[in-house]
């Protein structure tokens, strides 16, 4: 495609739309084109012609929470167009809604053809990702059925059920096949001298074992209402620095994208929760880790955020071993998903449990909600769930064992399972991968602040004495060892990880940061490591890098090994502050406020690392989740990390 792609996203729900208002359906490009809803692509064509012909965008679709633009025919300097459209379309929760009025130009009656040719392909995102792979699917069936006011497209393969149904108001004259599948849906729209002519069009998806009534809103300017209600709700009562406008305007915008990223859960006993996705376009979904620390960012200000994530977590806590979605008993869920590829098995994901960390950072965010809120309840009904993760960590994770958690590569699923879970984020220095099993060091940061936290809710919640000491010596003999076996003294700093032969990983990485956040280092290393971040090869001017440039294996443009995330850094302000390092996490906090101010004060999930001295705005990194749940809490972080200054 030659124009931008716009991301409207409500909950489970996200449209990607062209500067025209358009969907093309063309695979590749960073961002997967449609509709779509719960995994699947429920709209994969939207194409609005005038008088058989592609209008050209007037004022194009602009970055926000709807989408509007103005479309004229094309044509040239003396011949003033005949009409304009003005076009606005939003999404809502399953649904897309979208409003158009044409306008003549002339001071003469007009008659203007207008076409919009819409199909359904029920693609699962992960056949549209750039990784090449084909996915076969017997007996799959699509079909379409032409309505008195619209058109209706249905999926069905063996029990799996899903269909998109298109209305019109007014009802089209008539719905032409197109030879490809699709459907045209046309009007011939008659205008008076100077007149207008409106239309509205909804698209209702029912994705297969949706048992909700879903009802399409009645225009763009109702989603838009909804939306600016919830993310008014998410954002009333929070105390935003009066000092830092531009951190108070990072806050708020993270607020408002956290009120739009809310997807539906269920607890232990059936309730009905929210809780905040990964980020949109790829993740909109349940993902343990992202969920956990966007609730840990929010906490000081938005605690139902955490109320909901650690029970959403608890219900899909492992009970058994199942190898082809690493299942151990205890163990928090990675992701779930809810697409046609994970329910019939193709891919792992349906309930993932790839993840090091996200067992250990349940109990961080479950120990830090009940000491900030007081919420003894919620510690008494997740004991079991708590208790079932201690012992994964110590047993599957590797604790008693290996003397830290440790993770094998998935070959079906993820190679790496720390945060930085792309194929060549653990290395060495020189970018050499290691072998064998691996113990990443910010895992281990995460397990000596959840053995601690963990301690402290058995001693004054559960009443478990003896518990409680278990686990606090656990925590002192991870800390002693860790120091022992990740200090590299000849660089005064930690490893990235050991490999399965206990060797260093050598890379500097920002995951010495988080480190510090979870208070694992003694107070001499943990200064050293703080002020070792803020030199010139780790520190952008916009962040810190992943990986210290000047290393064999560092690339800016790489996911993991040398670009710049606001979450990992908002974890690295967190920690400076804890260690008492308050001038070093004001300029993480500076720089990242910064970047976002030239975004829009929006945060992305990622930023190239580029210095700043080479480019005076920053860089986006092209594959990054345009609203990403962890980056849009990360200027809560901030706000805990520094306050105002």
């Amino acid at each position: 495609m030659t124009d931008r792609q716009h991301l409207l996203v409500h909950g489970t729900t996200f449209a990607a739309v062209g500067d025209g208002g358009d969907i093309s359906g063309v695979r590749g490009g960073t961002v997967p084109d449609g509709l779509f809803v719960r995994d699947a692509r429920h709209l994969s064509r939207w194409q609005l012609t005038l008088d058989g012909a592609v209008p050209e965008a007037l004022s194009p679709v602009a970055d926000g929470d709807g989408a509007r633009c103005v479309l004229v025919p094309r044509g040239g300097r003396q011949e003033p167009p005949a009409h304009t459209l003005f076009r606005e379309q939003a999404v809502g929760d399953g649904s897309f809604v979208e409003s158009l009025q044409v306008t003549s130009n002339r001071p003469v009656p007009t008659t203007v053809r207008l076409a919009i040719t819409a199909d359904a392909d029920f693609t699962d995102q992960f056949e549209l990702r750039p990784d090449h792979r084909t996915y076969h699917k017997t007996g799959a069936v699509r079909s379409r059925h032409v309505r008195d006011d619209g058109v209706e497209f249905t999926y069905r393969r063996g029990e799996w059920r899903s269909g998109t149904t298109i209305t019109a108001d007014p009802a089209p004259d008539g719905v032409e096949e197109t030879g490809t599948g699709a459907r045209r849906l046309v009007w011939t729209l008659d205008l008076a001298p100077h007149g207008t002519a409106d239309l509205v069009l909804r698209v209702l998806a029912r994705p297969h074992g949706e048992k909700r009534a879903r009802r399409v809103p009645r225009s763009p300017a109702a989603v838009n209402e909804q939306l600016l209600a919830r993310e008014g709700e998410f954002v009333e009562g929070v105390a935003f620095p009066t000092g830092w406008p531009e951190l108070a305007a990072a806050c708020a915008r993270g607020l408002a994208d956290l009120a739009a990223l809310q997807v539906p859960a269920t607890g232990p006993d059936g309730e009905e929760l929210r809780v905040p996705a990964a980020g949109a376009p790829w993740f909109l979904t349940l993902l343990g880790r992202d969920a956990l620390l966007t609730s840990l960012f929010a906490l000081p200000y938005r605690p139902r955020l955490a109320a909901a994530t650690l029970p959403a977590l608890a219900a899909t806590q492992a009970t058994g071993i199942t190898p082809a979605s690493v299942a151990q008993p205890g163990k928090i869920v990675h992701e779930v998903r809810h697409g046609e590829l994970a329910h019939f098995g193709q891919v792992p994901y349906g309930r993932y449990y790839g993840s090091v960390d996200a067992t250990p950072l349940f109990l961080v965010l479950l120990g830090a909600y009940v000491e900030r809120t007081g919420d003894t309840a919620m510690a008494h009904r997740l004991e079991p769930h708590a208790r079932a993760a201690i012992g994964w960590m110590l047993d599957h994770g590797g604790l008693t064992s290996r003397g830290y958690l440790v993770y094998r590569a998935d070959r079906g699923g993820l190679a790496n399972q720390n945060w930085k879970d792309s194929p060549g984020a653990i290395c060495s220095a020189d970018g050499t991968r290691p072998s064998g099993p691996v113990m990443a060091a910010g895992a281990q940061g995460y397990a000596y602040d959840a053995l601690r936290r963990t301690a402290w809710v058995a001693r004054t919640v559960w009443r478990d004495e003896t518990y409680a000491a278990l686990l606090e010596q656990a925590a002192v003999d991870l800390r002693d060892r860790f120091q022992r076996d990740f200090w590299m003294r000849e660089r005064s700093f930690p490893a990235l990880a050991l490999d399965g032969e206990g060797r260093q990983v050598d890379a500097l990485a920002s995951d010495a940061g988080h480190l510090l956040w979870s208070g694992l280092l003694d107070k001499e290393y943990g200064e050293e490591v703080g002020r070792r971040l803020l030199e010139p090869d780790f520190f952008s001017g916009w962040g810190v890098r992943t990986l210290a440039a000047g290393q064999g294996a560092y690339h800016p443009l790489s996911y993991h090994r040398g670009s710049v995330w606001p979450h990992d850094n908002a974890l690295i302000a967190l920690g400076l502050a804890r260690y008492g390092l308050h001038d070093e996490a004001r300029t993480v906090a500076h720089a990242l406020v910064d970047a976002a101010t030239a975004t829009g004060h929006r945060l992305p999930e990622v930023l190239a690392g580029y210095g700043r001295d080479t480019c005076a705005e920053p860089v986006p990194y092209p594959h990054a989740c345009v609203r990403e749940s962890r980056s849009a809490a990360a200027p809560l972080a901030l706000l805990t990390a520094v306050g105002g200054a």
